[in-house]
């Protein structure tokens, strides 16, 4: 009676992926702005994610595990635009910068410590904070045990004590 049921979503047709997509969509941005602090960036991030969860369709086997699936190619993608991001950083955008300090220091604080803190750390704390996340959600997308999720979570907060 419990079995789990397999699907395999790249026969799944066009149609009904984006439906699912769809579903998520909401979660994918907010995950999205949670990590690139502007709405820009986290369209495009959005973007990215559905896009390259449609080009990898073919490896999630396991219908239930869609949305922990999604949500970690999304965090990849965050991930990976973040890196180019610090490749690339434009002289108007210090100006920016500067001018968004003045306005709200503690947030400013905030997401520098975030940034200085281990990724790990990072991902488990923005999922159960900026996505209300619970612990075996987290360790769910992120494939780790939820003792784990449970001591990054405990770590990560830690760190930011510290940087704060």
């Amino acid at each position: 009676m419990n079995e789990v049921r397999t699907v395999d979503l790249a026969h799944l047709n066009e149609e009904a992926f984006f439906r699912r997509l769809y579903v998520e969509h909401r979660k994918m941005y907010a995950l999205a702005y949670s990590y690139m602090r502007n709405e820009a960036d986290a369209l495009e991030v959005v973007q990215e994610a559905s896009c390259r969860a449609w080009m990898k369709r073919n490896k999630l086997k396991d219908e239930q595990a869609f949305t922990p699936w999604l949500i970690r190619i999304t965090i990849n993608c965050c991930m990976d635009e973040l890196r180019r991001k610090k490749r690339v950083y434009p002289a108007e955008k210090l100006a920016e910068e500067a001018a968004q300090e003045m306005q709200s220091n503690e947030r400013i604080d905030l997401e520098r410590a975030m940034h200085r803190m281990k990724p790990k750390y990072r991902h488990a704390v923005i999922l159960k904070y900026y996505q209300d996340m619970t612990a075996a959600q987290i360790a769910e997308v992120l494939e780790k045990p939820e003792g784990t999720i449970k001591t990054w979570l405990r770590e990560g907060l830690k760190q930011l004590r510290n940087y704060l």
